[in-house]
């Protein structure tokens, strides 16, 4: 499945993150890792855009129209002023079937997190895109770990045909370099995408368990890392990742 990627500084990462191009600092050449596997199939492009958040979600959303089985994905620097593109949300992505007749797939990358940024940083709300939430008009998810960000993407890759729909993805700014956000190489290439992860201390010693507290995104490693985690063995704490569409039956 072809893979685009745009945003700015997506080909280093808003934070060098990501390591999708390299720049030869000698020759000036261009150099894509994911461009030259071997066992590859199908292409991959990267490209760094202006920061014009309406221009590019504008684009971007007919590209995913243009070619439904390509993976388009488009990244808001660090989530920073998404709302200058909130007429293209309203009108287009989320009301795409209902008024339009269309059916996008277009992936929305939104880091964000008031952490010390400044007042602008981020005006990628969760609460702007749930109240557009309804009939089922888009996915949307906070990722918790490396590995559930990964199987998210691959799953809405292989829902291209069946079931496409937008994916707004939200993400913390500090569990970039967060440890306890990292996942194995076992993770990658053998998990699944989750829609709530269960506390392990609930698995082992269910019996124990009288209180269930359900969090998302930063909030969970913040309670988790709490010097009064250890005090209250009697309480569960459960990660929704995927927050619409809510996942009832795994909750």
């Amino acid at each position: 499945i072809s893979v685009r990627v745009t945003g700015r500084d997506v080909e280093r990462g808003a934070v060098s993150d990501r390591h999708g191009v390299w720049h030869g600092a000698a020759n000036g050449k261009r150099y894509t890792p994911l461009q030259t596997l071997p066992q590859a199939r199908a292409a991959f492009e990267i490209h760094n855009s202006p920061l014009s958040e309406a221009a590019l979600l504008g684009f971007e959303y007919g590209y995913s129209i243009y070619d439904p089985r390509r993976l388009v994905i488009w990244e808001a620097q660090y989530g920073d002023f998404i709302n200058g593109a909130q007429v293209l949300i309203d009108e287009y992505l989320v009301s795409a079937r209902a008024k339009w007749g269309h059916t996008p797939s277009l992936v929305l990358l939104l880091p964000h997190g008031y952490e010390g940024q400044g007042p602008d940083h981020s005006s990628a709300r969760l609460e702007r895109f749930l109240q557009s939430a309804a009939e089922t008009n888009m996915r949307i998810a906070q990722p918790s770990t490396a590995g559930q960000y990964f199987h998210l993407l691959r799953r809405q890759a292989l829902l291209l045909d069946d079931d496409p729909l937008p994916l707004i993805v939200l993400t913390p700014k500090s569990l970039l370099r967060n440890p306890a956000a990292a996942s194995t190489l076992a993770d990658l290439a053998g998990g699944k995408w989750q829609p709530v992860i269960e506390d392990a201390a609930e698995r082992e010693n269910p019996d124990a368990i009288r209180r269930l507290i359900l969090c998302s995104g930063k909030v969970y490693f913040d309670l988790t890392a709490s010097a009064r985690r250890a005090e209250r063995p009697d309480v569960a704490i459960a990660r929704l990742e995927q927050l619409y569409v809510f996942p009832h039956d795994e909750v």
